[in-house]
């Protein structure tokens, strides 16, 4: 008897266990769920925040040619001999890929001082000549650049830049690709040289820990890092200036003692490689190499330099790529009314580390680039001379800008917005700049002997404009017999070349 009362308690202890489980696991699940829909709830509504936004854009509530055309422009820095000034973008789900565009101006005989940054950069040559160096495979590769050249300078790897042009004035705009950066601000500089102005990254070790590691005495250490103020970008070869800097006299000294000013200071670095970019085979800089390389120029180039002549061999240290000359490209499309060159990864291969593509766009006056979307990349753009107008439109088919462009302007056209830029009938326009994607873009154009509709053309496509048959839309495309650059005469802007009311970033 016993024996039974007691199986038919644990029975019923065994029941009723299962019975909490069972109502207990629909409990946690019905909360994990809740939290799930709140978190899909919370996306959604930031989803639909930005997403009204552009509604409210789109029907021309928002101040969309803020977006568009980007004013947000601010001084990095500015000197006596030079200044860097950047452009910068806005983020969004729209954008695939932010960009900010610099512009580093910089007068004769001046230098950029060595250091390395936390963003991607692709220089474009505007105007005038330098000498870029860069740490590249753990050696000093230095190359001279041109009026239309490019050149990449990766994330974490040191380089300067020198201002060798006569009695000229350099012009350098510049990609700024944060996809690598530590988020701070814009972009971080870290310079290898300075003073009190910039300041090394030295200095942000202890005095005594620099003068064990120099062999030296802190008051040599002090000395040595707050001599230099006179700011990221300084005069080399300027006899009027007084005194003469710290870097003029270390330019100006001989091979064997600038090797002996930087045997203490070299060693106290010695030798770093990076071993994280394999695909790019870039090892890290050398702040041995570099430091040396700066102050060991042969004095046969310096001369050289100095007079003015060019040895493109001579210029040429170091493995590694080349510059690429926009101008010396064959255009990718040619007619009467303007031609474009369009770069990518398969013409230049330091492009593909980057993932940025690059293209030059030359307008007649008049003429129109036609309708089109670019289906992998967001595009920014550069007006280089000229001016004209660029209208974009929205996806639901409304405008969102048509506005005027100058030199100077920078413009963004997100990935599959359609947009098309005009040349004004008072000269031609040439644009400049740089695509979020270095794979081959092949924009797709609506307008023109190429155009998307052509390819459509059909029964589904006479229907889809309401037209009740084929060869009346057909009569309609092929009115257009010009593809790529159109000939727009009735829709080129009559106004006359405009005058900058604002400062010119150039000045």
């Amino acid at each position: 008897m016993k024996t039974t009362s007691l199986a038919l308690l644990l029975l019923s202890l065994l029941v009723l266990s299962n019975v909490l489980r069972a109502s207990s696991v629909p409990y946690r699940e019905e909360e994990g769920e809740e939290e799930e829909e709140e978190e899909r709830g919370w996306r959604r509504g930031e989803r639909g925040e930005e997403e009204r936004e552009w509604k409210r854009r789109e029907r021309g509530g928002g101040e969309a040619e803020d977006f568009f055309l980007l004013h947000d422009s601010e001084h990095v820095f500015q000197t006596e001999a030079g200044e860097m000034k950047v452009v910068r973008s806005f983020g969004g789900r729209i954008v695939d890929r932010p960009m900010h565009i610099g512009f580093i101006t910089m007068e004769p005989q001046t230098l950029f001082l060595p250091q390395y940054l936390d963003s991607n950069l692709i220089l474009f040559v505007r105007r005038g000549e330098a000498t870029i160096g860069a740490i590249l495979n753990d050696e000093l590769v230095e190359r001279r650049l041109k009026i239309g050249d490019i050149y990449r300078v990766p994330a974490g790897s040191a380089f300067y830049l020198v201002n060798i042009g006569e009695g000229q004035r350099l012009h350098i705009i510049t990609s700024i690709d944060t996809s690598e950066s530590l988020g701070l601000r814009t972009f971080q500089s870290f310079f290898i040289g300075g003073g009190s102005y910039p300041t090394s990254v030295l200095t942000g070790f202890e005095p005594e820990t620099l003068a064990t590691a120099f062999n030296v005495s802190i008051d040599e250490v002090t000395d040595i890092l707050t001599r230099q103020q006179e700011g990221p970008i300084m005069y080399i070869n300027d006899d009027t200036r007084q005194p003469p800097s710290l870097w003029s006299k270390f330019l100006q000294l001989k091979e064997q003692d600038r090797l002996q000013h930087l045997k203490k200071m070299v060693e106290f670095h010695g030798e770093s490689k990076d071993e994280e970019d394999v695909e790019e085979e870039e090892k890290a800089w050398s702040w041995i190499k570099f430091l040396t390389s700066v102050f060991t120029r042969d004095d046969r180039r310096d001369d050289r330099r100095r007079e003015g002549k060019r040895d493109d061999r001579r210029w040429r240290t170091g493995k590694g790529p080349d510059s690429y000359n926009l101008y010396d490209r064959r255009p990718d499309f040619r007619n009467d009314y303007g031609w474009s060159v369009a770069l990518d990864e398969s013409d230049y291969k330091p492009l593909k580390h980057s993932g940025v593509g690059v293209y030059l766009v030359n307008l007649t006056a008049g003429s129109m680039m036609a309708p089109h979307v670019n289906p992998r990349a967001t595009e920014y753009g550069i007006v280089l001379t000229g001016s004209g107008t660029i209208q974009i439109g929205y996806p639901n088919g409304s405008s969102a800008v048509n506005a005027k462009v100058q030199e100077g302007d920078v413009f963004m056209v997100p990935r599959y917005f359609p947009f098309c830029q005009i040349s004004s009938r008072s000269g031609p326009l040439e644009f400049f700049g740089f695509t979020t994607s270095a794979r081959r873009n092949r924009p797709q154009f609506l307008v023109g002997r190429n155009s998307v509709l052509q390819t459509l053309l059909g029964p589904e496509l006479a229907a889809a404009f309401g037209v009740s048959n084929e060869t009346t839309i057909r009569r309609f495309l092929d009115a257009q017999r010009e593809a790529v650059i159109l000939p727009s005469a009735s829709a080129a802007p009559p106004y006359e070349r405009i005058e900058k009311v604002t400062e010119d970033l150039w000045q």
